[in-house]
């Protein structure tokens, strides 16, 4: 019995450990930075409390079946019981926890969409294979796997594909959102920290999936304005002679 005990102690312990991993880190959902990933959070543990509970209880009427003493039970008996497990754990639970999911996610998944916003910077994202170009309208600036965008200000990212269906990601700035050949996508992120966070596509692309990654530098916004000075290619003009 102290062997088992001892194993289980093992085990629980090694399994700890793995669920703390993923608690923080550039690429955890569970570490946010920004608006829309406070919501994203807030979901992820809702489901994940709920699913354990009904988990340990599912568990709990599993040992009490397998060690009681069922005994002789008439056909009738038998098969209500059946039909209360398929009515309450097959269709009622299922329907429960759809419903308090949604009553939950819409509104949230609501306040995530690309409202009108007069302070919102719009960027313009292009997927390609395996790199990310990034456009600033008006400027002239052009970046690879490299954002640029002010602290505590809305960003409308309009994403889009020149080969093939990749999704854009910033896991600690919010959800991820496909980036579609022929299509223009708009997903609104916003910062609330000054800091670098890490990008990755998050829908396999090909061969060189893994490395299409991208930095996200979040700064004040006095240094964006600075950054966009600096930076910003001026419109050509053209001299037109008179002959």
């Amino acid at each position: 019995m102290r062997l088992y005990d001892s194993s289980l102690a093992k085990i629980l312990c090694a399994a700890s450990i793995l669920l703390l991993t993923g608690c923080s880190g550039p690429f955890s959902t569970l570490d946010p930075a920004g608006p829309s990933a406070h919501m994203v959070k807030l979901l992820w543990w809702g489901m994940f409390w709920f699913s354990l509970v009904v988990s340990v209880v599912l568990f709990v009427w599993w040992w009490h079946a397998m060690h009681r003493d069922g005994g002789d039970v008439e056909q009738d008996k038998a098969q209500k019981a059946l039909n209360k497990w398929v009515w309450y754990g097959g269709i009622g639970l299922p329907t429960f926890a759809i419903t308090l999911l949604l009553i939950f996610g819409i509104p949230y998944g609501h306040r995530m969409l690309p409202h009108a916003d007069p302070n919102a910077v719009r960027i313009e994202v292009t997927a390609h294979q395996w790199f990310w170009r990034v456009t600033y309208p008006d400027t002239g600036i052009e970046l690879i796997d490299d954002i640029v965008i002010p602290v505590d200000t809305p960003i409308d990212f309009h994403l889009s594909s020149e080969d093939v269906i990749h999704s854009f990601w910033v896991p600690r700035l919010g959800g991820k959102l496909d980036a579609i050949p022929g299509r223009t996508t708009v997903l609104r992120l916003q910062a609330d920290e000054i800091d670098t966070y890490r990008g990755q596509c998050a829908e396999y692309c090909g061969s060189a999936h893994a490395f299409m990654q991208f930095e996200l530098r979040a700064v004040s916004q006095d240094d964006f304005e600075q950054w966009l000075s600096d930076n910003a290619v001026p419109a050509s003009t053209t001299e037109v002679s008179d002959d």
